[in-house]
């Protein structure tokens, strides 16, 4: 039985769903219609449910009168180059999900048997050739202004050629005659500027954990690395404007490609289409041949003193609050600001501040002021206080279950 009967919808979420669960019916009775389900994949592309993240009864209809055709699909139609893969998603999303009720699953999906990825663009290759060719055509109609201004004056190339060479030449025989040297000291002077004063540099900005760009991100797909048995690679969506260096795009989003090293610690089926936690300004590096460009903050326990870090885990995904969009800034209580472009390594802001990323007594994520000494000049009371992390729209970011533990 679905387990979310208590959720409350507005007048235009229901209306939503009411529309859906036609939809539903029409696929029922027609669960190869190719345009309703080119549709349904293009809305599934960016939501984890039909309302986006909340789930309801649209959800376990559609689930009813698609799954038993879709468990028949092939390869080629589930995530083939015009597959329909967010379908085949969403459908094992609901399966699988215990909100659901789903008693008998109907599908079975490998989340590694992808046949078909969309190849990667490279921004700042595809900014330099549009900018070519915007000069290219500028230069074109320029061409075509020189020449419409030729004829109107009613002269032929040839005479215009003849013209300027005349120019030249008098400008060469007055140079060795020593006529026009004066003139020509005069423009030089008149060309040499006055040295500008230098302005002093700018004060580098205090540190804070404000620094960090800090955003909710959506897992829109996430395969293992093929190169190395302890990564995850994610295509994640973070808000980022097309053209941002760095970025792709995938089904009609602006994303970032992430290595994880989450393989054995975080089930892969989970990473699917789930919300998370980024740094966006972390200095892109690359994990066995991928370039991975932002990271996924995650908890730990805190390792005892004199204990080694075996990576062993358990580890929990930092989960922004239900609703949260894609892109959507997070920060700490009281340390709300403007965070930098990207950190640079040698200034070690994140490591510096990374060590007071933790998680209180509620499951809550949060930043331990008393535990980073730089953020006090010397002379001035050590600051202390404990900020939530919180997103824009004010709801909290929280782990499952470890308290006292490391975000990282």
């Amino acid at each position: 039985m679905a387990s979310f009967g208590k959720i409350t919808y507005t007048e235009t979420e229901q209306a939503e769903i009411n529309q859906w669960l036609t939809t539903s019916s029409r696929l029922q009775s027609n669960p190869a219609d190719p345009s309703l389900l080119e549709t349904l994949n293009t809305h599934l592309s960016s939501r984890t449910t039909l309302l986006g993240a909340k789930p309801s009864k649209a959800d376990v209809a559609l689930y009813e009168s698609l799954a038993a055709s879709v468990a028949k699909w092939s390869p080629e139609q589930r995530t083939g180059e015009k597959g329909l893969p967010n379908i085949v998603r969403h459908l094992d999303f609901v399966q699988n999900s215990p909100l659901f009720g789903v008693e008998k699953k109907e599908l079975v999906v490998d989340p590694e048997e992808i046949l078909y990825v969309k190849p990667m663009v490279d921004a700042k290759a595809e900014k330099e050739r549009l900018k070519k060719e915007k000069a290219a055509a500028a230069a074109a109609a320029g061409g075509e202004t020189v020449l419409a201004d030729r004829s109107t004056k009613g002269k032929s190339v040839g005479e215009k050629v003849a013209e300027k060479v005349g120019e030249m030449k008098e400008k060469v025989v007055a140079a060795v005659s020593g006529e026009g040297g004066e003139q020509q000291q005069k423009k030089k002077e008149k060309k040499e500027k006055v040295p500008k004063p230098q302005k002093a540099p700018a004060a580098a900005a205090p540190l804070s954990p404000s620094l960090i760009d800090l955003r909710v991100g959506h897992v829109l797909k996430a395969i293992k690395h093929p190169e190395a048995d302890s990564l995850f690679v994610s295509t994640i969506a973070m808000g980022d404007k097309p053209g941002t260096e760095d970025t792709s795009e995938y089904e009609g989003q602006v994303v970032r490609t992430v290595c994880s090293g989450l393989n054995g610690l975080v089930p892969l089926e989970e990473m699917q289409g789930r919300y998370v936690v980024v740094v966006c300004n972390l200095k892109p590096v690359k994990m066995r041949g991928v370039k991975s460009c932002a990271m996924v903050l995650a908890a730990s326990p805190r390792l005892k003193e004199r204990e080694e870090d075996h990576h062993a885990g358990p580890v929990e995904l930092v989960t922004p609050p239900e609703g949260s969009k894609a892109g959507e800034r997070v920060f700490f209580e009281g340390w709300k600001g403007e965070p930098e472009g990207v950190l640079n390594p040698k200034k070690k802001v994140w490591e510096t501040l990374q060590i007071a990323f933790t998680t209180t007594d509620n499951l809550e994520v949060a930043f331990d002021a008393g535990v980073v000494k730089e953020l006090s000049k010397e002379g001035e009371e050590p600051k202390t206080g404990v900020g939530k992390l919180v997103t824009e729209s004010g709801g909290v970011c929280k782990v499952k279950s470890l308290t006292g533990a490391v975000v990282r």
